[in-house]
């Protein structure tokens, strides 16, 4: 405290109602005359914002002696503001007191810095992230094989799709990671690897050489070039597939239907009887925004449609159960963060194993008001109850109503099955059955109620 009176930039004298009697300024800020402030209350003349803060110092050194340090914006009769940290102290003999503050205009100036350089640092942190998000999808769109491996001890850094599929399909590209590439390559092939990286790690280039990777041994040139990534070499590997023939999972049966589908401008998937994508069109590659279609094959389609695992799920139960569905209404999330309102049919092929699954996209067909509108007119006499009815009972009131409404459309959606309801809306069996209890859905009418208008809801929440 000592430290900032000596060091002070401004210096008031006060009697004991806050009127300023004297004012001095330190060299560092003789440009500013200060004569006019003689005989006025220093409160008024610190600014609108100011004038509270220092009518509260001037009460604390009365009261205690001494006031905590406080920072206002001091307006000069030049025009200028300037940030100016204040402390008051009560003289001894009680005559009047003193102000002394410290120009804290440097700082400020080091704070705004501060936070542009924070702002910048962030802009450029959502730019890495952004080319980061390209490269990615660049990267697994690929159809060719890439692999990039360490130099130093031959461990795989990072493969995409095409590269994993190549050495298993069972294995993800996270498995891959950290893996030694040499062995994943056929044994009699590992010479002739190591023999093409030593001369593209002293030469930077090197003929291609034929390698057999995975468990069928599938046949694919290697070519491989080195650079550098974080402190470290590394080589990035492509390989090229010697025959055109396809993989043993992607065998087409009809080559002409195949197309046909392909062509489809809505999206289809063909889904085992787990839910898990077997097969897939352009359509649907568009919606899920993925650039190809061993990216999707092998992943459960729950994973892009509505809420994880619980919009898939209802719809395989309604199959199990009625063999087709239609008019099924949920969206497909896709990779890059955007939601797509869609309408799925879907049918068991019971003999093949397969189900085949149609997405519309009906976005800008389906009215998404109607469902908000019906829920906004059942919570509209809610806010006729304000002031007759406290806050507890009104949001007991409304979260009722959001309820019943929530639960009637899902079990609208999912045809009266109470498994499927439970489902959509994430609670337990017995959970759904006591709030159908407590809404009066009983086992007989329980698809007729939910068909119902949400005035019932309404007037509930008015008595």
């Amino acid at each position: 405290m000592a430290s900032k009176s000596v060091h002070a930039d401004i210096t008031l004298l006060l009697d004991m109602e806050g009127v300023i009697r004297e004012a001095t300024l330190s060299p560092t800020m003789a440009a500013e005359s200060v004569d006019g402030w003689l005989g006025r209350r220093w409160s008024d003349i610190a600014g609108t914002d100011g004038g509270d803060k220092v009518r509260r110092m001037v009460e604390d050194a009365r009261r205690s002696g001494i006031s905590a340090f406080r920072q206002i914006n001091q307006p000069f009769p030049s025009g200028v503001e300037i940030p100016i940290e204040f402390t008051t102290m009560l003289l001894g003999d009680r005559t009047g007191m003193i102000a002394v503050g410290k120009n804290m205009q440097a700082v400020t100036e080091l704070h705004s810095r501060l936070i542009a350089a924070q702002q910048a640092m962030e802009r450029d942190y959502w730019r890495l992230r952004e080319l980061e998000t390209r490269y990615r999808l660049v990267f697994d769109a690929a159809a060719d094989a890439v692999m990039i491996v360490s130099a130093g001890d031959m461990r795989i850094v990072e493969a995409n799709r095409a590269a994993a599929n190549a050495i298993s399909r069972e294995r993800g590209n996270d498995d891959l990671a950290g893996r030694d590439f040499l062995a994943e390559v056929a044994a009699a092939d590992r010479d002739a690897v190591r023999d093409m990286l030593a001369q593209v790690r002293q030469r930077g280039t090197a003929l291609s050489v034929l390698v057999h990777l995975g468990r069928y041994d599938r046949a694919w040139m290697l070519r491989g070039s080195l650079m550098s990534s974080e402190r470290r070499q590394v080589f990035l590997l492509h390989f090229t597939p010697v025959t055109t023939t396809p993989a043993i999972d992607e065998v087409d049966d009809d080559a002409v239907l195949r197309g046909l589908i392909d062509r489809i401008p809505d999206g289809f998937v063909a889904l085992d009887s787990e839910g898990v994508v077997r097969h897939v069109n352009q359509a649907f590659l568009d919606l899920v925004q993925i650039g190809s279609k061993p990216a999707a094959v092998g992943r459960s389609l729950g994973s892009w449609m509505g809420r994880p695992g619980a919009d898939l799920s209802s719809l395989l139960t309604l199959l199990r159960r009625y063999k087709t569905v239609r008019l099924f209404q949920t969206t497909i999330r896709g990779e890059l963060g955007t939601e797509t309102e869609i309408e799925v049919s879907a049918v068991d092929g019971e003999e093949d194993q397969y189900i085949g699954v149609l997405m519309r996209n009906v976005a800008r067909r389906l009215d998404a008001a109607d469902d908000n509108d019906a829920l906004r007119q059942a919570l509209g006499p809610i806010s006729k109850q304000l002031g007759r009815s406290s806050l507890r009972k009104l949001v007991k009131n409304a979260v009722s109503i959001v309820e019943q409404h929530y639960v009637k459309e899902a079990l609208l959606r999912s045809k009266g099955n109470r498994t499927a309801t439970a489902e959509l809306l994430g609670l337990s069996r017995q959970s759904l059955y006591a709030k159908l209890n407590r809404y009066g859905f009983d086992d007989k009418g329980a698809v007729a109620a939910a068909a119902d208008g949400a005035e019932s809801a309404s007037d509930d929440a008015e008595d």
